[in-house]
């Protein structure tokens, strides 16, 4: 009788263990997941400053005042626009008119860049 009660003893210490072990083993596994949850999201706020980030710089407010300021270029006014024709009575063109334009189904002239 004495034998079986040191057995006993010994299945209920190692239970005792392996119940004490497995605790721990979730402990740990629970704060490794808070960490991630928590990386997470730290990442999700981080994505939704660059999608601000980016809907801000990709304004047009924002592309008008650089070009406006970087490039120094002026918006479009009637006043200052300026228009070209072609008179070809005063070019200098040489004696050899020019050809007429190709019909749009007509293939390229050999050696033409299409």
């Amino acid at each position: 009788m004495n034998r079986l009660n040191i057995f006993l003893l010994i299945v209920v210490l190692g239970c005792a263990l392996s119940v004490v072990s497995a605790t721990n083993q979730q402990r740990q596994i629970f704060i490794e997941l808070q960490r991630a949850q928590s990386q997470e999201r730290q990442l999700q706020q981080d994505y939704s400053q660059l999608q601000y980030q980016q809907s801000a710089l990709s304004k047009t407010s924002r592309i008008e005042q650089l070009a406006t300021n970087s490039l120094k270029m002026q918006p479009v006014t009637t006043g200052r626009t300026q228009y070209l024709t072609y008179d070809p009575a005063t070019s200098k063109a040489t004696d050899a008119p020019m050809p007429p334009p190709l019909p749009a189904s007509a293939p390229p002239a050999r050696g033409a860049k299409r």
